[in-house]
């Protein structure tokens, strides 16, 4: 996996692509002196932590032929001070889906992506607590 960075402007606007050629955008805030022309790099990985558990899910939902009408998520990081550094501390994650779906299925399958498939959360893991709930047609499950 290889990622290339360049400098867009004179803040902190850079463009990333990747080996396949997907451009993401990436800059500070206006307070940090940069320009907002992007997400930072700390909402890329909680941006990553959603993509890849919806992809986990999805992926365990379809082999079990569960229909997903929808599939949203929400997060949000809790960070705090470590040295200079402000790294994740919790993570918190809201799964909202719709369809013909078993409630079973559903709370399984981000057991699974949380415990043994996604290689986001996974790197967290260390330093991060990830919490998350699973909605399905309006109801909130229980974990597994």
């Amino acid at each position: 996996m290889k990622i290339t960075l360049n400098r867009v402007n004179e803040n902190f606007h850079f463009e990333l692509k990747n080996d396949r050629g997907h451009i993401v955008n990436v800059d500070a805030r206006p307070d940090f002196g940069g320009n907002d022309m992007g997400p930072s790099p700390m909402e890329l990985v909680l941006m990553g932590v959603a993509g890849c558990s919806a992809i986990d899910m999805i992926s365990i939902l379809k082999k079990q032929r569960q229909e997903i009408t929808s599939f949203k998520a929400e997060v949000e990081g809790e960070r705090i001070q470590v040295g200079e550094a402000k790294p994740f501390k919790d993570i918190y994650l809201v799964f909202t889906l719709e369809g013909n779906i078993k409630e079973d299925k559903a709370a399984k399958a981000a057991q699974l992506s949380f415990e043994k498939y996604c290689s986001v959360s996974k790197t967290l893991e260390p330093t991060a607590t990830i919490h998350y709930k699973v909605i399905l047609n309006g109801s909130q499950l229980e974990k597994i």
